[in-house]
């Protein structure tokens, strides 16, 4: 494949490991093992790719309506797995960043966050983005709240600009996507860096998140690399 152009920052929604487990006559929590595991893959992928920002969406605001066991192995699952993997993690270059309402999370999983953020803060090879207990109005929400407090401490003092917004952001100093994965055949965004995303190409994949591979990440960036992205304005060739 000729990549001509490599998106800087990648962020996928991962669907689909409930229907693949079903589709397979397994248990729901087969296909969160396995989508879990596709998760750690795509970080290599990706890093070999060139991508520099991996944003990976996995656990919603609105996942708290699952049933409470599939919840609570969801949290024991990524916990037990982050604490695992860090000591590869660390030697791959890999900074782990969480962002979300994670004071919401039980205290297990808050303190693996915690460590794995400290551990792999001076990381470089790819940074890696995990959205847990994550949603796009709730992000818009804390920022507004927090930015109306620091308005009436005399913090701001000036009309609110996109600029300041983006500071107050779970994502701040990590760059918008470039390009947004979604897998399961689904095509939407479901409160998934509402923001951010204003000027993100998009890319869907039929296949259940346990069945994404590597031959799909390169035809997503592929195909990304074929677009032109403008950002509203007018290229050259369009002005003749």
């Amino acid at each position: 494949m000729s990549v001509v152009r490599v998106p800087n920052h990648i962020a996928i929604i991962m669907d689909g490991n409930g229907r693949w487990a079903r589709s397979r006559g397994l248990p729901r929590i087969e296909g969160h093992k396995v989508g879990t595991e596709v998760a750690e893959k795509t970080i290599r992928w990706a890093y070999e790719l060139g991508v520099k920002y991996l944003t990976l969406y996995t656990f919603s605001t609105e996942n708290w309506k699952r049933p409470r066991k599939e919840i609570d192995f969801l949290f024991d699952l990524f916990a037990d797995f982050v604490t695992r993997k860090m000591p590869e993690v660390k030697k791959e270059g890999v900074r782990l960043r969480f962002i979300g309402r994670l004071s919401q999370l039980p205290e297990k999983v808050i303190e693996v966050c915690r460590m794995a953020e400290q551990e792999t803060k001076n990381n470089q090879n790819i940074n890696v983005q995990v959205a847990l207990n994550y949603g796009g109005r709730a992000e818009l929400c804390d920022a507004i709240t927090n930015i109306l407090e620091d308005f009436e401490r005399g913090k701001i003092n000036s009309p609110i600009t996109e600029e300041i917004v983006e500071k107050y952001l779970y994502t701040r100093n990590i760059p918008d996507p470039d390009l947004i994965i979604r897998t399961a055949n689904e095509k939407r965004l479901s409160n998934f860096l509402i923001w951010q995303a204003a000027y993100s190409e998009y890319y869907f994949v039929e296949k259940f998140w346990p069945d994404f591979s590597k031959e799909d990440l390169k035809l997503a960036v592929e195909e990304y690399s074929h677009r032109v992205r403008k950002f509203g304005a007018v290229i050259e060739d369009e002005r003749n």
